[in-house]
């Protein structure tokens, strides 16, 4: 065996751990401390506990959290999407058809679908409103999501 390469041995190093059990044991370290012992460890104990030094778990709920909330965030924004406030102007409508909606006093995508809910005929009666700008109003609507009324879906006599 080599002089001088060896570690110097200490036979009574004191171990504390976390949980405040102390142990003496033989080691080339004066002292230890540790986060977990056979005393305060899950695998002996039988306690449902997180043992988690280097933040994974934390990282872990943060990336769960951030994901529910881009969740949240999509929902709100179809919401917004198919919201009976949106305005006619947003669906691109032909600028005849949303001056005579206007000029009728349809501003809104909820006043419209009630005037479908009564039939085609209704929206069709608003002067400079033809049937043109009928289907061209039910394909925005339908393409933003919204569920048309049974008597806006019937065919056009």
């Amino acid at each position: 065996m080599k002089e001088n390469i060896h570690p110097k041995y200490f036979p009574n190093t004191t171990v504390v751990c976390a949980c405040g059990n102390t142990w003496q044991t033989g080691s080339t370290v004066e002292s230890i401390h540790t986060d977990v012992c056979s005393k305060c460890h899950p695998f002996y104990t039988g306690e449902q506990r997180i043992v988690d030094t280097e933040g994974q778990v934390d990282r872990f709920y943060k990336k769960l959290e951030a994901r529910q909330q881009h969740i949240e965030d999509a929902v709100s924004r179809e919401a917004a999407k198919t919201s009976p406030d949106l305005l006619i102007a947003e669906l691109e409508l032909s600028a005849r058809a949303e001056s005579s909606l206007a000029k009728a006093g349809v501003l809104d995508v909820g006043k419209a679908i009630e005037m479908m809910a009564e039939g085609d005929q209704a929206l069709l009666d608003i002067d400079g409103f033809g049937r043109k700008s009928l289907a061209d109003l039910k394909r925005a609507l339908k393409r933003r999501g919204f569920e048309l009324p049974e008597a806006a879906l019937e065919p056009q006599a």
